[in-house]
């Protein structure tokens, strides 16, 4: 989940490095640092904190190779001491991964040596260390084949101007420069700087130096990796006058919806190809990736009227599931490097499921193993919290189960227009005021306002500190009226006008109680009924399978604006980082 930046040209190395790990913050922001290569030996500038906290001390580095480091903690508290890069010797190198079995490492090779750190990932620095004999390559080599776990390294040795790369089930790229050749965890590190990268696979090595870049399997012999055009853009990373990426990127909801709507009928032939012979659909993902699979289950079923399961990657994968040729997988992620979810697609597919991957990123773990992609062409996503994807992958997923059974998508085109107006014009901030205040806030929802309801309960939590919870409205009167007092508040999402009396009872419910409770609805009865008893936040009409994509928008915009007024960085919420790549 940490962010890994690496260059060896002819321009400063520092203040690139430095410059990737600001594009890779949202990977992690607990400590970051910086080594770079001068005369022959390795100095580095590391500590606590933010990206930022680097700028003034880094200028006492000069040279033309370098490596740095954005950490989110696994293994040791954020601090200075914990921080990479790490040292041993001759090398320094920098980590994204977990080694599980770094303590019976430590154990077998140190038994008596003190550890500066307490991180995991100061054993393979000592390791390579220890086992160099004058090869650096076959040093890394040596330790990765000892290594359990997960990580991308990237080392650099005293009097070598270049950086060795390894990786396994992390992500990592090579991009080529004019200037020089560059590694990262993820694209958009490279943006502007590099049109073309390769994509490591599990178990390379690769050598980067100013001139060349090559690639080596575990046994040291050579290989090659195809270039491929880098997506991500700087345009991408502009904050376009917005105080905040999180604003930005909701305001990129409507664009988002209609370039994954654009994409999709490129992918149309190959997935009804994949989906001959399927009688039951499988929708795994964690965290939002997942809630967008609560709708997509409801899709498949009510359009196609076959089985379908939504499933959290990281339960399903270990579950021993029942999967067979008849079931489609479809595995949901942004990154596209989601651990669980890649780990849930590869067990899929042993087990002789098609697997389909709806993802935000060309070229991750997650495409390599998917028998089809479904893009997601919401475009680099720089907040933790995610917007844009969502919706780009409700968008997906839609149309994925429109083409399952033949029903007619079209009404998809005009949401991208009802989206932007749900945005510019939605009066969010009277609630958001009352969400700052209160002790706790509950979503609630039938059916697919139930979907969005957890996760508008996901973005308020993660963001806001405040707790949240997202319930089925019916579900209220079954224990959790328990929680409803004078210091709690209740938004109850109404989209569906079959189900919307149902879905009052809860505002009557939580009334009764003197609990606090808003509605945002698109259904013109059910506001003018609640109008002038609780406030109602009107969004436009549309279908009701289609409302999801507006109500979605009501919710981010509530979860930023709370956050605000209790001036949280939306951007960066404690503890957390976006791509989650570590189980």
């Amino acid at each position: 989940m940490c962010g890994i930046v690496g260059f060896t040209g002819t321009k400063d190395a520092a203040q690139t490095v430095y410059e990737g790990l600001k594009r890779l913050e949202y990977r992690g922001y607990d400590s970051a640092g910086v080594a770079v290569m001068s005369g022959g030996e390795i100095n580095v500038v590391k500590k606590r904190g933010r990206v930022s906290g680097l700028g003034g001390e880094i200028l006492g580095l000069h040279g033309n190779t370098g490596i740095g480091h954005t950490r989110w903690a696994t293994h040791g508290e954020p601090s200075d001491i914990n921080a990479h890069p790490h040292s041993s010797g001759r090398f320094t190198l920098v980590h994204n991964g977990i080694i599980e079995n770094f303590a019976e490492l430590k154990e077998k090779f140190f038994p008596n040596t003190a550890f500066v750190s307490q991180t995991d990932s100061e054993i393979i620095v000592r390791l390579i260390d220890k086992f160099f004999d004058g090869n650096a390559l076959a040093a890394v080599a040596k330790v990765s084949a000892l290594l359990k776990g997960s990580y991308a390294l990237a080392v650099m040795c005293t009097g070598f101007e270049g950086i060795i790369v390894v990786k396994y089930k992390s992500p990592a790229v090579v991009g080529y420069g004019t200037d020089g050749n560059y590694i990262a965890s993820d694209c958009p590190a490279l943006a502007g700087l590099c049109k073309e990268i390769s994509v490591l696979e599990d178990g390379d090595l690769a050598v980067i130096t100013p001139s060349e870049v090559k690639f080596y399997g575990g046994d040291l012999k050579e290989i090659r990796r195809v270039k491929k055009r880098n997506h991500a853009i700087s345009a991408a990373l502009d904050l376009c006058g917005c105080p905040y990426y999180m604003l930005k990127e909701i305001r990129e909801n409507a664009a988002a919806v209609k370039a994954t709507v654009k994409a999709f009928s490129s992918v149309k032939k190959n997935l009804k190809a994949a989906l001959v012979g399927v009688n039951r659909v499988i929708i795994t993902g964690c965290g939002t990736a997942y809630n967008s699979g609560l709708i997509a289950k409801r899709y498949i079923e009510s359009f196609a009227h076959i089985p379908a399961e939504a499933e959290i990657a990281g339960e399903f994968r270990y579950k021993n599931p029942v999967v067979g040729s008849g079931t489609a997988v479809i595995a949901v992620s942004q990154s596209g490097e989601t651990a669980d979810t890649v780990g849930a697609a590869e067990l899929s597919k042993s087990l002789g499921a098609k697997v389909i991957a709806v993802t935000n990123a060309p070229y991750s773990a997650l495409t390599r193993i998917a028998d089809v992609v479904v893009p997601v062409e919401a475009g680099p996503e720089i907040c933790v919290a995610a917007t844009k994807s969502y919706t780009g992958q409700i968008a997906a997923l839609y149309l994925t189960a429109c083409l399952i059974c033949g029903r007619d998508s079209s009404e998809i085109n005009s949401l991208p227009e009802l989206i932007n107006s749900t945005v510019e014009h939605t009066d969010i901030n009277s609630l958001a005021q009352i969400c700052a205040s209160a002790n706790g806030v509950y979503f609630l929802g039938r059916d697919l306002d139930y979907a969005v309801a957890v996760e508008g309960s996901l973005k308020l939590k993660e963001i806001t500190y405040i707790q949240s919870e997202g319930y089925p409205a019916g579900e209220l009167k079954h224990g959790t009226l328990a929680l409803i007092g004078e210091d709690k508040v209740a938004v109850v999402l109404i989209t569906d006008k079959e189900l919307a009396a149902k879905s009052e009872n809860a505002v009557e419910q939580v009334l009764s109680r003197h609990g606090k409770v808003a509605v945002i609805t698109n259904v013109a009865e059910c506001a003018e009924r609640l109008s002038g008893r609780v406030p109602v936040i009107p969004i436009p009409a549309c279908s009701a399978e289609l409302s999801p994509l507006l109500s979605a928008a009501a919710v981010q915009l509530l979860a930023y604006r709370t956050a605000i007024i209790l001036k949280r960085d939306p951007d960066k919420p404690r503890n957390l980082a976006k791509s989650v790549t570590v189980e």
